[in-house]
């Protein structure tokens, strides 16, 4: 479970109540995609047919742009995590960061969850002894693509659910 118990209202649009502007939630999401994307491959690889992860990605960007609603990406969460069923934990992960990604355009929480699940792919694709400094560089490849309008609030938001995130984080 990535999503705190208690909705943080910095993560919520604030036509709902929150203080997100709609411009922040957007970044967020193709933030969240730019992490997806980079472990993709992970995937690709594990079962090149399966186009569902990709195509949330995709989807994410369209949402970002105004061409599909938010229940349409909302339904391709759901799509690219089962995706993930059945595949080594490398291509899982990937798998579940893509669905992460585009759940961002439903609930912007889940922009760690891409992060997070991407990390963990990372850990997953190199030998035991190559998992830390794997998963701290594409932590730091991760925070080099923050946009500076949203930089603070994702890394306060790493520090503040790290523990929720199998903390990957710590970097």
């Amino acid at each position: 479970m990535i999503l705190p118990k208690e909705r943080d209202p910095r993560f919520i649009t604030i036509r709902r109540g929150g203080t997100l502007s709609d411009v922040n939630h957007q970044l967020l999401a193709v933030w969240a995609a730019t992490c997806a994307e980079h472990v993709l491959h992970l995937f690709e690889q594990a079962n090149p047919n399966d186009k569902r992860p990709r195509e949330a990605i995709a989807l994410t960007r369209a949402w970002v742009n105004g061409e599909i609603p938010m229940k349409q990406a909302h339904k391709a969460a759901f799509v690219a995590n089962a995706a993930a069923k059945g595949m080594p934990d490398a291509a899982k992960f990937a798998a579940l960061a893509a669905g992460q990604a585009v759940a961002v355009a439903h609930v912007a929480a889940h922009e760690l969850g891409a992060a997070a699940y991407a990390i963990r792919a990372v850990r997953e694709s190199v030998a035991e002894n190559e998992k830390d400094n794997a998963g701290r560089n594409e932590c730091q490849w991760q925070r080099d693509q923050l946009p500076d309008a949203i930089r603070d609030l994702v890394l306060d938001d790493q520090a503040q659910r790290n523990h929720l995130c199998w903390f990957v984080f710590d970097s």
